[in-house]
């Protein structure tokens, strides 16, 4: 899909989700399921064949979302996928996530951990983001286990790898 149709449905996505007040909610929701989508062959698969009817993969959408993600999240999911633009969903979520953050003045900082973090440490993960890139971050943390420990924060075009595996790649290219 051409990236202006892209921000348009991002665009789109941001306006419900603000006129609904659930702007902060709707977006870290989006996020955890677009990397979710991303990560799952199988569900990928499922939202994104043309041979399953629209309705069918929407009711996926409505069984995986129902419940667990609020009405707003899981209506704006159902409607892309409804629409054919599944295989675009994780660009159209990020466009949307670049478009809450810079709303509130704030840079996108994407960090992946071996496991998840607690609410104290994600306050001073974004501190120290912050102070090392000079901007105020919209924290977005993804549990990725291939990182076995540490972390890798992206801010921008900055990349900050402290995670275990880089360190071990770096020893194993040394001997």
């Amino acid at each position: 899909m051409s990236d202006a149709r892209i921000d348009g449905y991002a665009r789109g996505l941001f306006e419900v989700a603000r006129a609904e007040g659930t702007l902060d909610e709707v977006e870290d929701e989006l996020f955890r399921f677009a990397r979710s989508f991303e990560s799952s062959d199988a569900l990928r698969n499922a939202l994104t064949d043309e041979m399953v009817p629209a309705g069918k993969r929407q009711a996926i959408v409505e069984d995986l979302l129902g419940g667990k993600a609020t009405p707003t999240t899981t209506q704006l999911v159902s409607m892309v996928v409804g629409s054919g633009r599944g295989r675009d969903l994780p660009a159209i979520i990020d466009k949307l996530v670049a478009r809450a953050s810079n709303s509130k003045n704030l840079e996108v900082a994407e960090v992946r951990t071996a496991v998840a973090l607690t609410d104290d440490q994600q306050d001073r993960l974004k501190a120290a983001l912050a102070n090392a890139t000079g901007k105020q971050v919209n924290l977005k943390v993804i549990v990725d286990p291939s990182i076995l420990g540490g972390i890798v924060a992206t801010v921008g075009d900055s990349v900050i790898d402290g995670s275990v595996r880089t360190r071990v790649d770096q020893l194993k290219s040394r001997l």
